[in-house]
């Protein structure tokens, strides 16, 4: 039984698919299904029920992923102890970010920790708010930057980076233009363009709505936010955004305060712990690059 192999096991039981898998530990689907029917062979049960759509562990499996884990987490252990020791640090670190990212200081964060630990390998991986929030709770993520509607996500600790209110946006001619203060309720007859469910920004608006047992009409939804304010502009609907989001697009939307959705919308830095010591250092950076002189910030969130 070899580290590897465990460490594809773990791949394949989080990804729930074999091309997912390969992708993340970064070898051919078929090397990943070769070392995974090896160690089956060693074990003696197949750990896993395969489909043609997805793929759930078995009594066995599920027997054996917590111990997998466990090893592997003891193999990184070490060579994080000796690195500790000897001043190195090494080994991979996991980072999450929602799509349709721009947010350069993230970028800037990770630039300056590669030039200071050019042996770490950085994995990026762009997904929604919520399944990024499910990954650094389950360890697959060390870290990621998501929407969020709380300050910090249950049993995660988080650097808020931006706290702003929801708008309403549309383009010239469109009746909530000509409106000094606009409310959900207004918006409750009118088609709508957000952003999707598991998106930061969306939970927000949609929670605002059933505190008023409003149903809003969503007629197109989209993950970036430059698209949400194209369709918009080109008059397919009002768009629901970030003060920030739609202040880039002023040339051809209005953007106006949403009065009564007074929770905003946070994007922060989420992780679960600081015991590796490469996300102690990536924190670091990151928190020097957000603290420069705030830059727009565009992201699905």
């Amino acid at each position: 039984m070899e580290l590897r192999q465990l460490e594809y096991f773990v791949a394949v039981a989080e990804e729930q698919n074999f091309t997912r898998a390969a992708e993340r530990v970064r070898i051919s689907q078929s090397g990943v299904s070769a070392q995974i029917r090896r160690l089956e062979r060693e074990l003696g049960a197949e750990l896993f029920e395969r489909s043609a759509r997805t793929v759930t562990l078995t009594v066995a499996g599920k027997a054996a992923i917590l111990h997998a884990r466990a090893a592997l987490a003891a193999a990184e252990a070490v060579g994080q102890a000796v690195g500790e020791v000897t001043g190195l640090v090494r080994g991979r670190i996991g980072v999450g970010m929602v799509i349709g990212c721009t947010l350069t200081p993230l970028f800037d964060a990770l630039s300056a920790f590669h030039r200071a630990r050019p042996g770490v390998e950085i994995a990026l991986l762009e997904d929604n708010s919520d399944r990024l929030v499910e990954q650094v709770r389950s360890g697959a993520l060390d870290l990621a930057l998501v929407g969020t509607a709380t300050a910090a996500p249950d049993g995660l600790e988080a650097l808020t980076i931006v706290s702003e209110r929801l708008v309403a946006a549309a383009p010239p001619g469109h009746p909530l233009v000509a409106r000094e203060r606009v409310t959900l309720r207004d918006l409750a007859g009118c088609p709508l363009v957000c952003m999707p469910p598991g998106t930061g920004l969306r939970t927000v608006f949609d929670l605002a709505c059933a505190a008023q047992g409003l149903s809003p009409s969503i007629a197109l939804q989209a993950s970036a936010a430059d698209a949400v304010a194209d369709l918009a502009a080109r008059g397919l609907g009002v768009a629901v955004l970030s003060a920030s989001m739609a202040a880039g697009h002023r040339d051809r939307l209005t953007a106006r305060t949403i009065e009564d959705a007074e929770t905003p919308a946070l994007l922060a830095l989420v992780w679960k712990d600081t015991h590796n010591p490469a996300l102690r250092e990536l924190l670091g950076h990151a928190r020097r690059a957000f603290t420069e002189p705030p830059r727009r910030a565009r992201a699905a969130r």
